[in-house]
């Protein structure tokens, strides 16, 4: 008897869905469960199920940045002047507000935070982080490193 459902654990079945659905999120279930060995009703109470226990999250769009004029990358690196509880929850609410972080990271090492800013150019860029990344709560000072190219991406 499989107990996957009740233990929280995958199995080959579960673990070949979620590898197909990270690089194909649109897949139909027919073909999901074609390509996973399952017949269409199990293989889709095993997909309710391992969204209903938070292994998949949702499905999204990967935008195309060239498309969007938003091939400027860059990473800020941010220390606060204050790292009690109450600080970070300010710092991370207010990031979660700016459109042009991409991801926010709280980071163990000599600095608090490392951003992933997206923008159409450096002058965006420079804006942004004078207008807005250095008004963040309790930010004493910022580093900028600029990427020149993206390697390796989650995306396709």
């Amino acid at each position: 008897m499989d107990n996957s459902s009740n233990t929280g654990s995958l199995d080959r079945f579960d673990r070949k869905i979620i590898d197909i659905l990270s690089t194909e999120g649109r897949l139909s279930i027919t073909e999901l469960a074609k390509r996973i060995g399952l017949s269409t009703s199990p293989c889709q109470v095993r997909l309710k199920r391992l969204q209903d226990q938070g292994y998949i999250r949702g499905y999204r769009a990967i935008l195309n940045p060239e498309k969007l004029r938003l091939e400027h990358v860059a990473f800020t690196e941010v220390k606060l002047a204050d790292t009690t509880e109450r600080a970070l929850n300010a710092f991370n609410n207010a990031v979660l507000k700016i459109p042009e972080i991409e991801q926010c990271h709280m980071i163990a090492g000599a600095f608090d935070y490392l951003l992933k800013v997206r923008t159409t150019d450096i002058q965006a860029y420079r804006r942004i982080l004078g207008e807005t990344i250095s008004n963040l709560p309790h930010v004493a000072n910022t580093s900028t490193y600029v990427s020149m190219q993206s390697v390796k991406d989650a995306g396709p």
